[in-house]
């Protein structure tokens, strides 16, 4: 039986970062691409982490290249490609760049693998979604934008530490769009299933709520550049759920068409990840503040999509 192929655009933090991520779980053989400029450089960290199987138990075969053509036939596509966010850039900031690229490098890689599903990860992540699943002409299950995985974990380790508990034991519900209006939403976060606002002072719960959306300009201010491991993890973790047919229920963009009154865009929502790709939205019921807090998040991705040429 042949194994899966995944093919990683973007061999510099992130993408090699998620590589070594599914790597390390034997998910599949890994290709790592990069633009011709790169020359050899995808396929130096495909060697490294190849040469990390032997010390972590792994047989993960590693490719790094810069030309399309050994992109075939790969049966999930993540897309990490684009120019970073860099201190006093917004994400808006980043529009015009990265909708050529990942326009460009969305049709390449359909071309060579017709039945593929795209994991988006470029940022500004839910407009770059919409670029990428009009670009590629496939069906809304098969284009997803990791966003809410990340701003999910990211509150999870902040109520980890405000709370002195095992990660295992929180759950976070973020959804919305992933910038700094996202939708942390503090009635369905839980803590061993008791509700966050049960255990912590309503100040408290405002300061992680507050952190949780800024957590990427929080570590583009401490290291000078988007942040790399926690985004790979992420978008391994959805490889993991669409290859293992999981049936996985997490936050991601997907393009909605109707759902909370949303329609022709991407946003953050509750999903599950399966074999097909996104095999079911999860709505769930919001109160008023909730809602108004979605609307203001899509609003936002409204204003982002205007820059769209």
């Amino acid at each position: 039986m042949a194994r899966p192929k995944i093919t990683v655009v973007g061999a510099g933090n992130v993408g090699a970062s998620c590589a070594a991520w599914i790597a390390e779980r034997d998910l599949g053989d890994v290709v790592l691409l990069d633009i011709p400029a790169a020359k050899d450089m995808p396929k130096g960290k495909a060697l490294d982490l190849l040469q990390v199987g032997p010390i972590s138990g792994y047989n993960t075969h590693l490719t790094g290249t810069t030309d399309y053509a050994d992109t075939a036939n790969s049966d999930i596509c993540v897309i990490t490609a684009g120019m970073p966010r860099k201190p006093g850039m917004s994400r808006e900031d980043l529009v015009a760049i990265n909708q050529s690229i990942v326009s460009d490098v969305t049709k390449k890689l359909v071309a060579a693998s017709p039945n593929t599903i795209l994991i988006v990860v470029t940022n500004p992540l839910d407009t770059m979604c919409y670029v990428a699943y009009k670009a590629s002409g496939l069906p809304k299950h098969r284009v997803i934008g990791q966003a809410g995985v990340l701003d999910s974990a990211r509150m999870r380790t902040f109520l980890a530490q405000a709370t002195d508990v095992a990660v295992e034991n929180v759950h976070a519900a973020v959804i919305g769009g992933h910038g700094d209006e996202m939708v942390p939403l503090v009635r369905y976060s839980t803590i061993a299933g008791i509700p966050i606002s049960n255990i912590l002072k309503p100040e408290q719960v405002t300061a992680i709520v507050d952190r949780t959306r800024k957590g990427g300009g929080e570590l583009v201010n401490l290291i000078g550049v988007s942040a790399w491991y926690a985004p790979g993890a992420a978008a391994g973790s959805m490889v993991e759920a669409i290859l293992k047919d999981k049936k996985l229920i997490v936050p991601c963009s997907v393009y909605l068409e109707g759902e909370y009154g949303l329609k022709d865009m991407y946003f953050g929502v509750y999903s599950k990840l399966g074999s097909k790709g996104l095999e079911n939205i999860i709505e769930i019921p919001l109160n008023n503040d909730e809602r108004a807090m979605v609307e203001k998040s899509a609003d936002l991705i409204r204003e982002t999509m205007k820059a769209l040429k």
